[in-house]
């Protein structure tokens, strides 16, 4: 029997998947890849390759519910992926959360579920859940990294003084908040129901849902580039591009080298 190198070991490994809605949530990461192949599949294009000695795939969800769910299949279906983590942006809802921060979920909802009379709001049909969980050991170790990263010295040069990392639920719709009053209603909305929302985006909800019937590990962080506001729109791009990005590539770079 011959011995099996490394890099032939880590081609065999079944991948971690490192998953973003936007190209510049990604920026760099494939460039990093050792031995990267691409591969389409299902409209998408999934980058394979060894990143800080994980065998990993790079995958944009694209933007919304569908899209995301559809992503993530295709993930475990064809790729066969062990864990899923999700990085990128989101809106800060909650008071305290601020442009800057980094939020890691403890679980998610969908803000514009409503089956109701037939399910209460919020809750998914046929699932008995309103809250759909990250995976705590999974989750515990994106916290680790997430504050390690926001440690680093070229992040704290962006010039968030203060900015800190959050655990808690995150709230996903098929609808960019940009709204002052909206973010506000939607807020109280889900208070009211008993849901203490920190952050709102368009994706994760959908991929823990996947990953629950798959029974694959999920988690998820996103950096908080607005504030869910009237000034979203015109935050989001810059933001995306000068500060989420680095940060990503951080995350990633030490939530690897925990696994």
């Amino acid at each position: 029997m011959f011995p099996v190198t490394p890099s032939a070991a880590l081609a065999a490994a079944t991948p971690v998947a490192i998953l973003s809605a936007l190209s510049q949530e990604q920026r760099g990461l494939v460039e990093l890849l050792r031995s990267p192949r691409k591969v389409s599949h299902a409209g998408r294009d999934f980058w394979l390759g060894e990143l800080h000695g994980q065998a990993v795939v790079l995958a944009l969800s694209r933007i919304g519910k569908v899209a995301a769910a559809i992503t993530a299949a295709a993930l475990i279906e064809r790729f066969g992926v062990r864990r899923i983590v999700f990085t990128g942006v989101a809106g800060g809802l909650a008071d305290g959360v601020n442009v800057g921060d980094i939020v890691v979920a403890t679980d998610f909802l969908q803000h514009d579920l409503d089956a109701s009379p037939l399910f209460p709001r919020y809750e998914v049909p046929l699932y008995g859940k309103t809250r759909l969980a990250s995976d705590v050991d999974l989750s515990a170790l994106l916290f680790n990294a997430s504050c390690a990263a926001l440690a680093q010295q070229s992040l704290a040069a962006h010039g968030f003084a203060g900015a800190c990392v959050h655990q808690g639920l995150i709230a996903s719709g098929d609808r960019f908040v940009c709204g002052a009053d909206e973010s506000r209603k939607l807020r109280d909305l889900l208070a009211g129901a008993g849901h203490a929302v920190l952050a709102v985006e368009m994706e994760g909800a959908a991929v823990a849902q996947v990953c629950l019937d798959y029974g694959v590990p999920f988690a998820a962080v996103r950096t908080i580039s607005d504030r869910a506001d009237d000034s979203a729109h015109r935050d989001f791009p810059r933001f995306t591009d000068e500060v989420a990005s680095p940060y990503a590539r951080a995350i990633v770079e030490r939530l690897l080298n925990l696994l």
